[in-house]
């Protein structure tokens, strides 16, 4: 290994030197910015955990005591009491589907952001080689390697609105009027 290929680490742009470079600064932010998004995700992903499997088993809980609400007797105290039972049980049961749905939205909030924290270290090396920087072709490569990353064609509406030149503020209000429409349209997976 040359001495060209080692290259330093951290900032130097509070002491530039000779060898101080805007890429080698900017490099060091993208990659700062993908692991603090990777580090967000690890920390939430053992909360998410536990309360996934805590409203699992509440639901199926809540089967049990439903399940065994419906076999007491109708009429009577006992009636009343099983009549109260099932409607808290309903009300709670759709409780906890509520949650598991909220739950199947944070898992596409997790994979939106591993595909930006993956699309900013890809961006990152792109701009850290000095081969690749100056090359149209490598950025019209990294942009359709993002571009396939969109699952949604909201997603990919707003990237091509960018691409186009529709100011970044602007795509992304207007992706997320699109979504607020969409927001009754409950995607399961």
């Amino acid at each position: 290994m040359s001495d060209e290929t080692i290259q330093p680490r951290g900032t130097s742009a509070h002491m530039p030197d000779l060898n101080w470079s805007q890429v080698r600064e900017t490099v060091l932010m993208l990659e700062l910015a993908a692991v603090q998004i990777e580090s967000a995700m690890k920390d939430s992903d053992a909360s998410v955990e536990v309360l996934t499997d805590s409203f699992t088993t509440m639901a199926s809980y809540m089967r049990t005591i439903s399940d065994t609400v419906q076999t007491l007797p109708d009429d009577g105290a006992v009636g009343l009491a099983k009549q109260n039972l099932s409607g808290v049980s309903e009300h709670v049961s759709s409780m906890v589907h509520q949650a598991i749905i909220a739950f199947q939205f944070y898992d596409k909030l997790v994979q939106r952001l591993a595909h930006v924290g993956i699309s900013l270290g890809d961006l990152s090396d792109l701009v850290a080689d000095s081969r690749r920087l100056f090359n149209p072709n490598e950025w019209c490569s990294l942009q359709t390697k993002i571009r396939t990353k969109y699952t949604t064609r909201e997603e990919i509406a707003m990237f091509e609105a960018v691409m186009q030149g529709m100011p970044v503020q602007q795509a992304v209000d207007k992706f997320m009027a699109d979504m607020k429409e969409k927001n009754d349209d409950i995607e399961l997976f």
